[in-house]
C-alpha cells in the first residue's frame, strides 16, 4: 500500500498536494487570464529558471499564500516546454500550488511559454515591458494593474494584498 502511495504522490496525482501543472502560454492566454480572474484581485508574476533574482520573488508568494487564503496567484515562466520537470520542481520548492485546498481558497495558475516568439509573446502582456525580470503585475478587482521590475518589497506586496481584501 505504501508502494501504491508513493507512486500515486510521484505522479502528481495527490489532489491535497499536487503542483499545478503548467499551462502553456501562448498568443490570446493572457487575456484568459485576464478576464478568469475578472472582479477579483490577483498577481501576475513573471520568472524563469534562469533568473537570479526570481527566487526572492518566489520566496515571498509563498509566504503570502500560506498567510491569506483567498490570495490569487499567476505565476508564468518565460522558459520552454521542454524545461517542464524543472519548473514543476521549483513550484515545488516554493510549496506554491502545495497548499491543502482546506486550508486555501485562492489560487496558484502556473504558466510557461509555449511561442517561439517570446516578443510576441511579452508584447500582448505589456508593450513596455522588454523581458525584464522579475516582473510583477498587480490586479485590482476593477482590472486596472501596475507593473513592477525587479525584487518586490515584502511589506509593500502584503499591504497591497490587505488593501484589497
Amino acid at each position: 500500500m505504501k508502494f501504491i502511495v508513493s507512486i500515486l504522490f510521484a505522479l502528481g496525482m495527490s489532489s491535497a498536494f499536487a503542483v499545478p501543472q503548467p499551462q502553456p502560454f501562448q498568443r490570446g492566454s493572457f487575456q484568459k487570464i485576464i478576464s478568469a480572474h475578472e472582479g477579483k484581485p490577483f498577481i501576475v508574476a513573471m520568472w524563469s529558471l534562469s533568473c537570479t533574482h526570481c527566487s526572492a520573488n518566489m520566496a515571498i508568494f509563498e509566504k503570502l499564500v500560506k498567510k491569506y487564503a483567498d490570495f490569487n496567484l499567476v505565476l508564468i515562466s518565460t522558459d520552454t516546454l521542454e524545461q517542464k520537470a524543472l519548473i514543476l520542481s521549483t513550484l515545488n520548492k516554493y510549496q506554491l500550488g502545495t497548499v491543502s485546498k482546506q486550508k486555501f481558497s485562492g489560487k496558484v495558475a502556473s504558466w510557461v511559454f509555449a511561442d517561439s516568439h517570446s516578443e510576441r509573446l511579452r508584447y500582448e502582456i505589456d508593450p513596455q515591458w522588454y523581458g525584464e525580470l522579475p516582473r510583477t503585475y498587480f490586479f485590482n478587482a476593477t482590472g486596472k494593474s501596475r507593473g513592477v521590475s525587479g525584487v518586490l518589497d515584502e511589506k509593500e506586496t502584503e499591504l497591497w494584498l490587505r488593501a484589497q481584501r
